[in-house]
């Protein structure tokens, strides 16, 4: 993605100015160039390669990688939502490198989202790479327009949910996912 900062930074510092805030103090100078930085960090998700490898142990029991941190930008306020990931699948042929299972997750927090949005398209993407039996991605985030505007109810917690496969369609690995998911299992 091709990012102007210098249009970017005099945006910023066009609306800053819009808003009435003073930008001649040292504190406040530099702000509209931090701020275009900050968004294109958000804004920029990480190249990665997928690994993945045979099964070759036959493995046919729930990969989870659970509480993988995130951050991402909500696409109506563009203010920030925080929170956590637990991704799962149950192994076809192939088994994923574990690291990428958060890398995915960073894949798609890194742009303007939506929550149930972000869920799913985590979900398709080890759907359509792994060809798993089953995918599991539930995901809980702090919203802060919700929290510090709006409605004001900070610590209040989203979450989102997309169950595929076996896991969508047996009652008992469903039960375990989310159990494991949960901690309690």
């Amino acid at each position: 993605m091709d990012v102007d900062e210098e249009r970017a930074e005099r945006a910023v510092h066009e609306m800053l100015n819009a808003l009435g805030v003073d930008l001649t103090t040292e504190s406040l100078e530099r702000t509209p160039a931090r701020v275009a930085k900050m968004y294109r960090e958000f804004l920029t998700p990480p190249d990665f390669t997928i690994t993945t490898f045979p099964n070759d142990g036959a493995y046919d029991e729930l990969v989870i990688v659970r509480d993988i941190s995130f951050s991402s930008l909500c696409e109506h306020h563009l203010m920030p939502f925080t929170g956590v990931a637990h991704v799962a699948y149950l192994p076809g042929a192939r088994i994923v490198g574990l690291s990428k299972l958060a890398r995915v997750v960073e894949l798609y927090a890194r742009r303007l989202q939506v929550q149930e949005r972000m869920t799913t398209q985590i979900a398709d993407w080890l759907e359509a790479e792994l060809e798993p039996q089953g995918v599991g991605v539930v995901v809980e985030a702090e919203h802060l327009c919700m929290t510090v505007r709006g409605v004001r109810k900070p610590g209040a917690r989203t979450i989102t949910s997309s169950v595929r496969g076996m896991l969508r369609r047996d009652p008992r690995t469903r039960a375990e996912f989310l159990t494991l998911v949960r901690g309690t299992g």
